[in-house]
């Protein structure tokens, strides 16, 4: 059969993709081996957020009285109907996928996809092999857990994302090894619930991509919350031919065994390029991902690759953008390239954090002389209203030109506030600009302003 695009993989890059390029006139069908919707909507993004749900209202249950709430003493949960709940969600996003798919009249083919050369894709499911021809073809996917040789993942007591979505049990200890978005969000989840939890971090701070002072913050919450924290520690192997997992962790101090029922590894993730058929085709890689342009053009004309197989940070909704950019340019729209330095990262613990652009210390080690604001949500009056005060808005400007290189957020609800900076990065917006735009009150978004007026010395509430 013959299609104008062919998609392989169906997450939010992929899926998105064949959504636009149908809705641009094209003739699309997606490949798909598991479920639609991906990894993100199946087993990452969407349920794990479903889980982090469940775990704010246990807390708010239980910390009812500080707003003068009264509710039964020993407030209870069953772990599986969380777990049921969270598989629940996701599975109706991925029905909606399936609707989605049906409305723009896209090809789905269940089985394994492999390019090959003058733009063909042969799928393999358990009935046959069946090659498809294309105009187009667009390579998403996607990626999976990383597996370090210290420590082999067996699925029962050392996991992988997947399977901290789906335990049978709480487990009454955790070692979590990584601690960025996926370590630090699983962490706070099942601490949330009463699981004894220890990070161990390889490098200084834990979430080390994000800023300095909310690395720091984010630190003393979990600290605070009871999660034992390990930094430049090192998990060298483990034993679990025991009841409990040992862990021994190499640390400045020596080493020494951690004990508990399940290991988390998440030490991130590595993309889905191997056995495709890129190296028959000849399309580059670089460092296991695949080399693109700006349009998302592989080195090989009619074939793109999007989402977590190229360069740019693992986000489902930068994929997403990929995938819009690749099905406009195959349309032969006019399109603009992506600002990768404008793409916002959230991480839905708690408290949650969020960000976009530089952080204080890469703008300085880029040269910029550089005006910086904080404000404390200890001092906004929704957030304590909320009850909810730990973590700050730091706003990073250009002190030259007012450019406004990053901002970074750690509190309740800061990955909803983001989009304010992104946008005003988008629009080239000044420092000037933000403050003379008057943000309603009471509201947490109020601490963006305040921020930015700390940073030009027009601080009112500190």
């Amino acid at each position: 059969m013959n299609y104008d695009i062919i998609i392989i993989g169906s997450g939010p890059g992929g899926y998105v993709a064949a959504i636009r390029g149908s809705q641009l006139g094209k003739k699309v069908a997606i490949v798909e081996k598991a479920e639609l919707g991906g990894i993100c909507l199946n087993w990452g993004c969407i349920p794990t957020k479903a889980l982090l749900k469940s775990a704010q209202v246990y807390k708010y249950l239980n910390n009812a009285q500080d707003f003068g709430i009264n509710v039964p003493e020993n407030i209870g949960f069953e772990f599986p109907n969380v777990v049921q709940r969270s598989r629940g969600v996701a599975d109706r996003m991925s029905k909606g996928v399936q609707f989605l798919m049906k409305k723009n009249k896209i090809d789905i083919i269940k089985g394994e996809a492999k390019v090959l050369p003058g733009k063909k894709v042969l799928v393999t499911n358990e009935n046959e092999a069946k090659e498809y021809q294309a105009d187009n073809i667009i390579i998403a996917t996607g990626a999976r857990s990383r597996e370090l040789p210290a420590l082999p993942q067996d699925g029962k007591k050392v996991i992988g994302y997947r399977g901290a979505l789906a335990l049978e049990k709480l487990p009454k200890s955790m070692i979590v090894v990584g601690s960025g978005a996926i370590g630090v969000e699983f962490a706070h989840f099942y601490h949330s619930l009463g699981t004894e939890v220890t990070i161990v971090e390889f490098l200084p701070r834990i979430v080390p991509v994000e800023d300095e002072d909310v690395s720091k913050q984010l630190q003393l919450s979990f600290k605070k919350s009871g999660i034992k924290i390990l930094t430049n520690a090192e998990v060298t192997q483990v034993d679990t031919s025991g009841d409990l997992v040992k862990a021994t962790v190499k640390t400045a101090k020596g080493e020494e065994v951690l004990e508990a029922e399940v290991v988390l590894s998440a030490v991130g993730v590595v993309p889905n390029t191997e056995n495709i058929g890129l190296e028959e085709v000849g399309i580059a890689t670089e460092r296991g991902k695949i080399v693109i342009n700006d349009y998302c053009q592989t080195s090989v004309p009619g074939y793109y690759a999007i989402g977590d197989v190229v360069k740019g940070a693992d986000l489902a909704h930068l994929a997403s953008a990929q995938g819009i950019l690749a099905a406009e340019k195959i349309a032969g729209l006019e399109v603009e390239p992506i600002d990768y330095g404008n793409i916002p990262g959230c991480t839905y613990c708690s408290p949650e954090i969020a960000s976009v652009g530089l952080t204080e210390a890469k703008a300085k080690e880029a040269g910029y002389e550089v005006k910086v604001g904080k404000f404390p949500f200890s001092a906004n009056g929704k957030a304590v209203a909320n009850g909810a005060t730990d973590g700050f808005v730091k706003v990073v400007f250009d002190a030259k030109y007012g450019e406004w290189l990053g901002c970074h957020m750690i509190g309740d609800g800061v990955t909803e506030m983001i989009a304010e900076a992104v946008v005003a990065r988008k629009l080239e917006t000044t420092g000037h600009e933000i403050m003379k735009s008057v943000h309603a009150h009471p509201t947490m978004a109020e601490a963006i302003m305040e921020a930015v007026e700390d940073a030009y010395g027009h601080a009112i509430h500190i």
